[in-house]
């Protein structure tokens, strides 16, 4: 019922950003499973089964090969799952080991390592379309989805499948996934049992209360007109239409709806058109409240002064990918899958004929295992959808008519996603129940005549069900929200959006047989955490800890590497920064930064700035000389390089010609290949006072903006993506620029992101609901405190919900669960709201610590020698076949290092450097690599 600018879950790694555009992955056909060569250390395949082991496969297609895959029946990460699974990998010179850059095995040409150095130096990070992407699958998951975490910190569980395919990606991963299913390579050579029954799940049918529903969502309503967040008296528009829609379903017309709707009616030119009343409406809010009007049999053609009806048919894209466009049919700046289907449905209940075209989007949207995808990905892009998405496009198309093929498909699905106890998970491989997803495909599956699983579904619901009435976003919750509740409702009355209305209702009471079978898994009790905010100080201690922050001085890059990661060890010592909590810890990295200090590689920071190089990275400078600004050391003596003057030289005067890459465009820095990396360089050059050697890096900045959105995209140069986290540092950066000539596209960088909070107060980022997107909007937002107060805050609750008892915080809310130290860095900072641009913290009076004597029994990785072997064919490969490798001198050493490095597009986080920042439109994920 929500625009996905409010989801507040997200199937993980659906809002990645991958750093590379589309590239086609070759394939031969007619998959077989062959014999072939491997190291030593790869398990039996048929070791690996659905409960006990994890598989891999490698696409070596593109170089005349086929698909290998390997097992490993004990696998830590995914980075050992690809080592002990039978392959070798080597990383770039600038990132190490967690940058994968090539990979090798036994059972294709002898061992060689892919891509040669013929076509890829492996110095920085590979070309746009040419790199190792890394894919994973499920238990019972058909479809493969882009990897939410790096391989050095992706988890692996029984019966996982990874995959890694070399060509390109666009962002989010939506392009370029492997050209085999997780089926072709799974143990056996075929699909895993399904964890349901395909005839539904076998539950008593229930009821939920639905009058107390009602009542806890008036007693939501400030005035009884309104939604308002806490702390402040801005109504939230979004969330008031979810109160209309419950009130009517729950009671039909009446005063205290009329309220409402006149709240809206009044509210309309403000919510629906952000942009200004002259300008192109927001989609999915013009929608929302058409419907309303709709619903209550009010006039959507002049709805508080407004044809939303005719504002929307006049805004749907022609062409695309453009600003505001991901394809043809689009409803401009619509973005998200719900949005397209409320507009959709908008026009169908006001009496008009959609365009076909934006009909078609949404059919575009329907993956292969006829789930329909949340983001409006381009035609022939990677799809991997969510119940809820599904449940709400399926009602839409079905009322469209004409889709009968593809509603068909959409029921399937939900019957086969739909878990044992009646519920339904968040996204694909999920094993808990999500409030609103059940809700969603409840009302589509009872529409759609599958009432037996519809009354699972509401018998579920009926479980979650809390004592003030309302409902929890996920299994076991224990406070309500109205987003959750809302949708809810209109499922216990037995009603969607498509028939909603408070004139002359039909009776559509559920079933009132009661439960009396419990569930078959019991949900979790999770207490609300403590406080207003994150807890800093322990935040800080889980950033000091000597598990973590190696001698004190800085992050190793992962695995059993002695590397250091100078970018996340910036991003700790910013967190450091901004909080004051231990500056003598602050004092002993910055001195390790400053004084030359070597890792365990001998490396210096500048062999990862590469200032004075012909690989002098843009982003990376502008990033090193920002920290000794903010610890008031000289950036024109820092690590004894001149980080300004070599950002000065990095300032590009054109667009380098193909195949060299190193230069964007005029005023970009040099293999700054984000709008972080941008940002930053502009960031340093300003509080350097070079305000005027920085005009045209500045102009570069402001001029990727998209002028109907105020959005910023991820990547340099831009693919066409809206990112949370680009979008703030962006603002970060022109805030800073002298004069008010930048002033009106920070104010609707602010607005934009604003809008784009989701209802727990997080932000959609990379591996969905993302800590490092909350952050990065805290400091964006607190630009203008005054306005954002309530958004501010109802974020900073948000990260508190995600730090765990050791002070650091998971990637995203969904999927897996512990502590990251990017994420961690990322949240500290971005809690206190100190933009990059002002954040300053003495070192005077501080003392160093001691280094402590570095450990004896680090792990260590051993890599054989190339094994001889025979140069494979087309096909699936087994590692382990007869013949296997015997000449590679031994086994592979598992590296049981706590992965630190890796998260999501591992590309875009060797260019941003900052915690999982993930955006495809929405996602991304960072390395501290190169900026």
């Amino acid at each position: 019922m929500g625009t996905a600018q409010q989801h507040d879950r997200r199937a993980a790694g659906r809002r990645l950003l991958s750093l590379f555009s589309a590239a086609a992955v070759t394939f031969a056909a007619g998959l077989t499973f062959v014999t072939g060569a491997a190291p030593a250390a790869a398990d039996p395949i048929e070791q690996c089964t659905p409960t006990h082991g994890a598989v891999v496969a490698v696409d070596f297609g593109p170089f005349g090969g086929g698909v290998v895959r390997g097992c490993d029946t004990t696998p830590t990460t995914g980075y050992e799952l690809l080592r002990d699974g039978g392959f070798t990998t080597e990383g770039t010179q600038h990132d190490g080991e967690g940058f994968i850059c090539r990979i090798g095995t036994a059972s294709f040409n002898s061992g060689t390592p892919y891509p040669t150095p013929a076509t890829e130096d492996c110095v920085l990070t590979p070309q746009a379309t040419a790199y190792w992407s890394y894919w994973i699958a499920s238990p019972g998951q058909s479809s493969w989805s882009y990897s939410p975490l790096g391989a050095m910190d992706r988890k692996p569980k029984a019966g996982d499948v990874d995959a890694w395919v070399f060509g390109g990606t666009d962002v989010g991963g939506s392009t370029g996934r492997p050209a085999f299913t997780p089926d072709d390579v799974r143990a056996g050579g075929g699909a895993t049992p399904s964890p349901t029954p395909t005839d539904g799940p076998s539950v008593p049918v229930g009821k939920i209360d639905v009058p107390a529903a009602a009542r806890w969502v008036s007693e939501q309503l400030h005035d009884g007109s309104h939604v308002v967040d806490e702390g402040s008296e801005t109504p939230n528009y979004f969330l008031t239409t979810e109160a209309a829609y419950a009130l009517a379903a729950a009671g039909g017309k009446s005063p205290a709806l009329d309220k409402v709707v006149a709240a809206l009616a009044s509210g309309a030119t403000e919510y629906a058109y952000p942009a200004g009343p002259e300008e192109a409406p927001d989609a999915p809010a013009a929608a929302r409240l058409a419907l309303v009007a709709a619903v209550t049999e009010g006039d959507p053609r002049a709805f508080g002064g407004r044809d939303l009806l005719g504002d929307l048919e006049k805004n749907v894209c022609a062409s695309g990918p453009a600003p505001g466009c991901t394809a043809k049919g689009d409803f401009r700046g619509a973005a998200y899958g719900d949005g397209q289907a409320l507009a959709v449905l908008a026009l169908l209940r006001g009496g008009m004929v959609p365009p076909a075209d934006a009909v078609t989007r949404l059919t575009q949207l329907v993956c292969e295992d006829g789930s329909v995808t949340s983001i409006l990905i381009g035609p022939g892009e990677h799809c991997d959808g969510d119940p809820m998405t599904t449940g709400l496009v399926a009602l839409v198309l079905d009322e469209a008519g004409g889709q009968d093929a593809a509603v068909a498909k959409m029921v399937a699905y939900l019957k086969k996603a739909q878990l044992r106890s009646g519920a339904f998970p968040p996204y694909n491989g999920a094993t808990t129940g999500s409030v609103v997803a059940t809700a969603y495909a409840a009302q589509a599956l009872r529409a759609l005549g599958e009432a037996r699983a519809a009354d699972a579904a509401v018998w579920w619901l009926s479980r979650e069900q809390l004592a003030d009435g309302g409902f929890g976003f996920d299994e076991g919750a224990e406070s309500a929200a109205l987003y959750a509740t809302a949708p809810v409702v209109l499922a216990g009355t037995g009603t969607s959006l498509v028939t909603l209305t408070t004139k002359a209702p039909e009776p559509t009471d559920p079933p009132t047989t009661p439960p009396t079978t419990p569930p078959t898994t019991a949900p979790p009790t999770t207490p609300p955490p403590a406080g207003d905010g994150p807890d800093l100080k322990k935040a800080v201690a889980y950033l000091t800890s000597p598990a973590n922050l190696q001698q004190g001085r800085y992050y190793a890059a992962g695995g059993s590497t002695t590397r250091a990661d100078f970018g996340l060890t910036i991003d700790g010592a910013f967190a450091l920064a901004a909080t004051g909590h231990d500056n003598d810890a602050l004092r002993t990295v910055v001195d390790f930064l400053d004084k030359g200090g070597k890792d365990g590689e001998a490396r210096t920071v500048h062999d990862w700035t590469n200032v004075g190089s012909a690989h002098a990275m843009g982003g990376s400078m502008g990033k090193a000389a920002v920290l000794a600004q903010v610890v008031e050391r000289d950036p024109r003596d820092f690590g004894g390089k001149d980080l300004i003057a070599g950002l000065a030289d990095a300032v590009c005067t054109a667009k380098s010609p193909q195949p060299d890459r190193s230069c964007a465009d005029k005023g970009a820095y040099a293999y700054a290949m984000s709008v972080f990396g941008q940002s930053l360089g502009v960031i340093a050059q300003i509080r350097a006072g070079e305000t005027k050697a920085a005009e045209a890096p500045i102009g570069y900045l402001a001029g990727l903006q998209h002028i109907a959105t105020g959005a910023w995209p991820s990547l340099v140069p831009p693919t066409g993506d809206a990112d949370v986290d680009s979008t703030a540092m962006a603002a970060m950066a022109l805030d800073l620029v002298p004069g008010d000539t930048h002033a009106g596209a920070v104010d609707r960088a602010l607005a934009w992101i604003a809008a784009q909070q989701l209802p727990d107060g997080g932000f959609p980022g990379a591996a969905g609901n993302s800590v490092n997107s909350a952050a990065l909007a805290v400091q964006g937002l607190s630009l203008d405190a005054g306005k954002y107060g309530a958004q501010i805050a109802k974020a900073r609750k948000f990260l508190a919900s995600q730090q765990n008892a050791d002070g650091g915080f998971n990637v995203a809310k969904e999927g897996q669960r512990g502590s990251d130290l990017r994420a961690s860095t990322q949240a500290v900072g971005g809690s206190t709201g100190i933009s990059f641009g002002v954040l300053t913290r003495s070192l005077e009076g501080t003392t160093p610590n001691p280094v402590p004597s570095p450990s004896a029994s680090a792990p260590v990785i051993v890599t054989p020698g190339d094994s001889a072997g025979s140069a494979g064919g087309p096909g699936i490969v087994d590692t382990d076949g007869p013949g296997g490798g015997s000449g590679g001198g031994g086994g592979l050493a598992a590296t049981g290092g706590q992965a630190l490095g890796l998260a999501a597009a591992a590309a875009v986080l060797v260019l941003a450097g900052w915690g999982a920042v993930v955006a495809a439109r929405n996602r991304r994920s960072a390395m501290g690599g190169g900026l």
